[in-house]
């Protein structure tokens, strides 16, 4: 009960901030464009919009739009009361999360391709380390739910669950960074280089996959001790991803919601 307490909690935080996270899409990006203030694509993304550069801003537009869709499709998918008494929808909904989730990783792969993506060739390293995994999960999850085999379809769509996330985990994690230390450590903010963002860019990836693992392979056993320390290691989780959504959506994302 206090490891699924946990793992509730953690969920409900995250699900919080990432609807804060697509509101602040759709509102910046997504006005933004509907009423022709393109250039205000560039108060975030560096070079996000360039004048003259249509195949780059239809690519950047389709990855901003899936990245809207992704997230509000995925919060559904994970809604029990949802699985249970509308299969239909869940199906349907996993189906376009999958199909959203696989755009949403190629086109980003464009975008660090084209030079759109700020950083450095170690957090363009780890750019690719996640869109790779969404890639993979993506297809073992729809896999074993043809194949009917549908616990381990659930265990590979928390994998990607988490993996389409790393876009979200990299911005919380940098701003609860930067709350915790009082401003920007071990990173330059002018060039967006540095050895945090290097590990950042493999953290947002590895780093809630490994904390999944743990879960899974806790819950298998009939350990109290494990689950309780399984339990405390979400509840730090729970903690740093309030604090990194509090300060992510103070500082960087409602002062664009205007």
């Amino acid at each position: 009960r206090v490891l699924a307490t946990a793992g509730v909690a953690w969920w409900l935080i995250a699900l919080a901030g990432q609807t804060i996270f697509t509101a602040y899409i759709a509102l910046l990006y997504g006005v933004s464009a509907w009423t022709g203030h393109f250039d205000r694509w560039n108060e975030v993304v560096p070079r996000g919009w360039v004048s003259g550069h249509g195949a780059g801003n239809l690519v950047l537009a389709g990855h901003l739009l899936f990245a809207a869709l992704v997230f509000a499709s995925g919060g559904l998918q994970l809604v029990g009361a949802v699985r249970r008494r509308a299969p239909r929808l869940h199906r349907w909904n996993g189906r376009f999360y999958l199909v959203a989730a696989i755009a949403l990783a190629l086109s980003g792969l464009v975008l660090v391709a084209a030079g759109q993506s700020p950083g450095d060739p170690t957090q363009t390293a780890g750019t690719m380390l996640n869109v790779l995994a969404i890639l993979a999960f993506a297809g073992m999850a729809w896999r074993d739910a043809l194949a009917r085999r549908f616990d381990r379809h659930r265990r590979w769509a928390l994998r990607l669950l988490l993996a389409v996330a790393g876009v979200w985990f990299f911005r919380i994690g940098l701003m609860g960074w930067i709350v915790l230390n009082k401003g920007p450590v071990g990173f330059d903010p002018h060039t967006f280089r540095g050895p945090t963002l290097s590990l950042m860019a493999f953290g947002q990836t590895l780093m809630p996959l490994a904390i999944l693992e743990m879960v899974f392979q806790v819950r298998k056993r009939k350990h109290a001790v494990a689950r309780l320390a399984a339990a405390a290691v979400l509840g730090l989780a729970s903690v740093a991803t309030l604090t990194g959504t509090a300060a992510a959506t103070l500082v960087m994302w409602l002062p664009h919601m205007k």
